[in-house]
């Protein structure tokens, strides 16, 4: 993706851009990063910058370590070793702020949340929305949430996308969450409107690989290994609700590409409901697209402890479908047999 960020600056302009002052910040390499690149560790100790921007500094002499300079970002650190980095504001680093926002926390302990995130809402800031996302939000509610990379948020959820997301409160959490995640131990299913009346077999796996589409770098799309980079991506797709103009479908994800659900449902044939990137037409009113993040179930990362939540569908998605006379039955599609056993065996997360 070619980058709009203000980082992306020569080398020589990063320590001298004018009216920015610049901080001195001292660090030690933790544990958990022995052994790893200097600028991977530096990532993850000053969570504000990105890895780029910290690549750079690093290449213009802005690090110091055992107290004295370094200029690869490729050299490898060993746990307890100190050092100091030299810093500017960046629009990234200034998003990182707390704000007050109102989130609805579906369940909390001393190790994790879990959150039903509204549509409308952007998990991380990037250019054009520095503020007012997920992360500020949860910044502005715990305050040791500025100790954590990218404030917990282990996953996330396209901005139009509604529904659960799980988000660490320590390290620990994090680190094993993260692993979790890797792992396709965390399971995540959605509820999708989808266009045009299902065709084919009630239950369906795409198996299709997702890169940036070659047409329009803006979006993504299934595309040919042999002549366009990419990675493999695979969901299965069951059949819920049936109609003339439509259908609901609960989406279960094997891999964990961008925009997953919302590339391979319009690969098949059934875009979802109001979301033009992908071919989908505005329904009902429906202002954002038909894709709701409905069930999350993992073993807690730190107690072991087996958890499953599930977000009611939001009143705007309830009321496209009810336009399309699709019935809305959740306790049914939590307790069937067949979406029951796809739910509880389901893989692990994505975003879409």
């Amino acid at each position: 993706m070619i980058s709009t960020d203000p980082l992306q600056s020569p080398t020589e302009d990063l320590l001298d851009e004018p009216g920015a002052e610049a901080e001195t910040r001292p660090f030690a390499i933790e544990a958990a990063d022995h052994g790893e690149r200097l600028d991977r560790a530096l990532a993850r100790l000053v969570p504000e910058f990105s890895r780029s921007y910290l690549q750079q500094l690093i290449e213009s002499g802005a690090v110091r370590l055992r107290g004295a300079t370094v200029t690869k970002a490729a050299q490898r650190v060993k746990a307890g070793e100190a050092g100091d980095i030299v810093l500017r504001p960046t629009p990234q680093s200034q998003a990182f702020q707390p704000e007050a926002m109102p989130l609805a926390v579906v369940h909390e302990d001393e190790h994790l949340l879990v959150i039903d995130k509204p549509a409308g809402l952007v998990v991380h800031p990037a250019p054009g929305n520095w503020s007012g996302t997920l992360l500020n939000g949860l910044l502005g509610r715990d305050a040791q949430a500025r100790l954590l990379p990218r404030a917990g948020i282990v996953h996330r959820l396209d901005k139009d996308t509604s529904g659960l997301m799980v988000v660490a409160r320590t390290r620990m959490a994090m680190d094993r969450l993260v692993a979790m995640i890797a792992a396709r131990e965390v399971s995540r299913q959605y509820l999708a409107l989808a266009h045009r009346a299902w065709q084919g077999p009630v239950q369906r796996r795409v198996d299709a690989p997702i890169g940036r589409d070659p047409r329009n770098r803006l979006r993504m799309a299934v595309v040919d290994l042999d002549r366009h980079s990419g990675k493999p991506a695979a969901t299965v797709f069951r059949l819920l609700e049936q109609g003339a103009e439509g259908c609901g479908v609960l989406c279960m994800l094997e891999t964990g590409r961008t925009h997953q659900i919302r590339v391979h449902l319009a690969h098949i044939g059934h875009p979802i409901a109001s979301d033009p990137l992908y071919g989908g037409a505005q329904v009902a009113g429906l202002a954002r697209q038909g894709l709701h993040a409905f069930r999350l179930a993992f073993a807690h990362p730190v107690t072991g402890q087996s958890l499953a939540f599930h977000a009611p569908m939001p009143a705007d998605l309830r009321a496209a479908w009810a336009a399309w006379g699709l019935r809305y039955n959740e306790p049914e599609w939590l307790t069937s047999q067949p979406a029951a056993a796809a739910l509880d065996g389901g893989p692990g997360p994505a975003s879409a």
